[in-house]
């Protein structure tokens, strides 16, 4: 579905489901036979993180970088060293999990020299047009904008992760297609794929989208 770059960031609104979304996407890496690593790079919100997924991750042979006080009743404001790693070592692929909105994108800043100066990656807006504050594409054009001058990184595709949990129907998913390919023509991006919880995946054949695992805590 995709040409895997070494190293992929999600990035988006809080609650989008991004966190959700680079987990699933490093499985799918994982899968297609990538030696691949997932880092946590949200230093703003301590309950949706990706080490919620630290035991299927294992299992699956993925490598997981995380604050060290994550999912614990400390939460400091701060990076793991080995995030220094994920840009170092180039023969191993990366997916980062990164803090929503502008402020959760400021942590990427200080690494946004080695991403450009490799110049080996996307990075993807994910969009839930069913999210407050971006329920319509200009909204959801204004926080990309935020992010991208944060994070210092451009966006090279969007991701519609449009979802209501667990009460998402193919017809909710289809209604977000006319709003994504809008986030499209403005951002002058295009929309990477749309991703759909595995129990209604059947019902978009022919269109490019990747079914996820849907984790509850995301959403």
């Amino acid at each position: 579905m995709l040409n895997f770059k070494r190293v992929t960031l999600f990035c988006g609104h809080y609650g989008s489901g991004k966190t959700n979304v680079a987990v699933n996407y490093a499985m799918r890496m994982k899968e297609a036979g990538a030696d691949v690593r997932i880092a946590d790079m949200d230093i703003v919100n301590p309950y949706f993180r990706t080490k919620d997924s630290e035991e299927e991750l294992r299992e699956k042979g993925i490598e997981l970088i995380s604050p060290r006080f994550a999912n614990s009743n400390v939460d400091l404001p701060a990076l793991p060293q080995e995030l220094y790693g994920v840009f170092q070592v180039k023969s191993k692929y990366a997916v980062l999990d990164i803090g929503g909105d502008d402020r959760g994108a400021y942590a990427l800043g200080r690494f946004s020299g080695m991403i450009l100066e490799e110049n080996d990656y996307d990075c993807f807006f994910v969009a839930n047009f069913f999210r407050p504050l971006t329920r319509e594409a200009k909204e959801a054009y204004e926080v990309m904008k935020e992010i991208e001058t944060a994070g210092r990184v451009p966006f090279t595709g969007i991701v519609n992760n449009s979802n209501l949990g667990e009460l998402t129907t193919p017809e909710d998913v289809c209604g977000t297609f006319k709003k994504a390919d809008e986030l499209a023509e403005i951002s002058g991006l295009p929309v990477v794929m749309t991703t759909v919880m595995q129990s209604i995946a059947n019902a978009f054949d022919g269109e490019n989208v990747m079914p996820i695992t849907l984790q509850k805590k995301y959403y």
